[in-house]
């Protein structure tokens, strides 16, 4: 019988997963996959460990399904599934662990009443991150669940990274610059030192380019500055969020436009970013095709503001030794990479256009100074040897086999 870990990675419409098996000496992908439309329409897919489809079909789960249902659905279908095997514990993305926790957890009730006070920290993501936590409580409490932060990556920023100019009490209390994306950046860092490892004991700038983007600036490895802040709405525009903003901007909205303080979140989080400047589209591949102006304007807004941010970073650092692109736009949109790169000359950074073109792990000319990389992103691994860790204390943990993670 297999020793089985389950990784949950909730959003508000979907529910991305997958099954590690835990028995040899490395954790094995057996499958993976993700429910979407959650709350209309939810679609089910999953593939196997080759990517192989093993099932994608519409669900029927009785009018407008919610989390819970969709979970209960997944839970039946993979013991059918998976033969048998024993579930031994479930690994969860939670994306903000406030002070509180600057690793991986297993979560209990208390646990959980803490992280649902940090959901205005988080409104976008912390609710949908909670809810199969709960769920998984309430019917099988003596599941090990482990909850991992997409914050604790960044606690080793020094406290000069972490302030806002604001009295110091109020850092005290927990308002501070805690950045996110953070099991992303572990992936991608512990991918870097196996493929560059010189480079990866270096200066290095990371950028999580997708719907929610960042970067992330490393030394030897550990953070030491991002973009984003106290929530996941600060730093680079988004797909729908605003990214940094004046702080009198918000203050005149609501002082002298009128504007509820949940109107003004609304917009920042749902109508701003990539979708409020173009009022095309928040998918980078929908603006990169058309042919209106304002979207044009919105690509241009979004590298302005990394090349900005990176030139920022690279000063935090004291210099720059290398650029990785990953997630879903930095890892597949070669004109997003080269305009980027084009910006960003003024450091050493020369790419090559047909290295780029084809998504080869290395973009830079030989000539470059700074080489830049593209690495695939894989949060679910990062989170599955979290989770296996936790549960299996200091007896013989699996490690997570990356070469597999770049196949799955």
């Amino acid at each position: 019988m297999s020793n089985l870990i389950l990784v949950l990675n909730a959003g508000s419409s979907s529910l991305k997963f997958q099954a590690l098996s835990a028995d040899g000496p490395d954790l094995a992908v057996r499958l993976r996959g993700q429910i979407e439309g959650i709350g209309t329409r939810p679609r089910f897919r999953v593939k196997d460990a080759d990517g192989n489809k093993m099932e994608e079909r519409d669900l029927d789960l009785g009018g407008s399904p919610d989390q819970a249902a969709c979970l209960a659905f997944l839970a039946n279908w993979l013991r059918e599934a998976l033969n048998g095997g024993e579930l031994s514990g479930v690994g969860h993305r939670v994306v903000h662990g406030g002070v509180h926790y600057a690793s991986p957890v297993r979560v209990d009730a208390e646990v959980l009443a803490t992280l649902e006070r940090l959901v205005p920290l988080a409104p976008l993501h912390q609710p949908h991150n909670l809810a199969p936590i709960r769920a998984l409580l309430a019917s099988r409490p003596d599941l090990p669940q482990v909850a991992c932060f997409d914050t604790a990556f960044h606690r080793t920023n020094p406290e000069v990274a972490q302030l806002f100019g604001l009295p110091y009490r109020l850092f005290e209390d927990g308002i501070r610059r805690y950045g996110f994306h953070g099991l992303s950046y572990e992936f991608v860092a512990q991918r870097l030192a196996e493929l560059a490892p010189e480079l990866a004991r270096g200066r290095v700038i990371i950028a999580h380019l997708g719907s929610g983007a960042s970067l992330c600036a490393l030394y030897a490895g550990k953070s030491v500055a991002n973009t984003m802040g106290f929530t996941a709405l600060d730093g680079l525009p988004m797909g729908t969020r605003s990214g940094s903003i004046d702080a009198g901007v918000v203050i005149y909205l609501g002082r002298d436009l009128g504007m509820s303080l949940d109107e003004v979140e609304r917009m920042l989080y749902t109508e701003s970013g990539l979708l409020g400047i173009s009022g095309v589209s928040n998918d980078m591949r929908d603006l990169l095709q058309s042919r209106k102006p304002e979207a044009r304007l919105a690509v241009d807004y979004f590298v302005y503001r990394i090349a900005r941010e990176i030139g920022s970073l690279a000063a935090a650092l004291g210099g720059l030794d290398g650029l990785v692109f990953t997630a879903g736009i930095g890892e597949n949109s070669a004109e997003i990479r080269a305009m980027v790169s084009e910006h960003a000359r003024w450091l050493g950074i020369e790419i090559d256009a047909e290295l780029n073109s084809k998504r080869a792990p290395r973009i830079s000319r030989a000539a470059s100074r700074v080489p830049v990389w593209i690495i695939p992103t894989n949060e679910e691994l990062v989170i599955a040897r979290h989770t296996a860790r936790v549960i299996g204390g200091e007896r013989g943990v699996p490690s997570v086999n990356t070469s597999q993670a770049e196949n799955a």
